[in-house]
């Protein structure tokens, strides 16, 4: 890969996103530093769905434009945020960044996956149709 993921927008580009109900609006500037499924217990349970997929930018490049998210510290090394109004998951922060989840964005298109994430606790019945790395 040539440091940012196919079909996404470039250096200076904005990325804005929110929740169902429209309380809370991000930006994210730039490309990603990463993007991809990630098949954990605690996404599973947080999203209530098999995978979440999500796009990766550090702070500075980040930030909430209306409304503050609430807040909840899901493990020892990261925290998740939400809508406290209709409970839209929108981000993950830990010490790498701020792991966006890419179905908030206004353009979840710009934002494709490059590989999977805790493929050993993967739903068996859930698969996708890609041939990306598997970790």
């Amino acid at each position: 890969m040539n440091g940012t993921c196919e079909g996404m927008m470039v250096e200076g580009a904005i990325h804005a996103g929110g929740c169902l109900c429209g309380a809370c609006r991000f930006e994210a500037q730039g490309a990603p530093l990463d993007a991809a499924y990630c098949h954990c217990r605690m996404c599973q349970r947080s999203s209530g769905g098999p995978v979440q997929t999500w796009a990766l930018f550090p702070e500075a490049r980040f930030r909430y434009v209306a409304g503050r998210p609430a807040v909840y510290r899901s493990s020892d090394w990261g925290v998740r945020e939400f809508c406290p109004v209709c409970g839209s998951q929108l981000a993950f922060r830990d010490a790498d960044g701020v792991s966006l989840n890419t179905g908030c964005l206004d353009d979840p298109e710009a934002m494709p996956p490059r590989k999977h994430i805790w493929c050993e606790s993967r739903i068996r019945w859930f698969d996708t149709a890609d041939d990306l790395p598997r970790e």
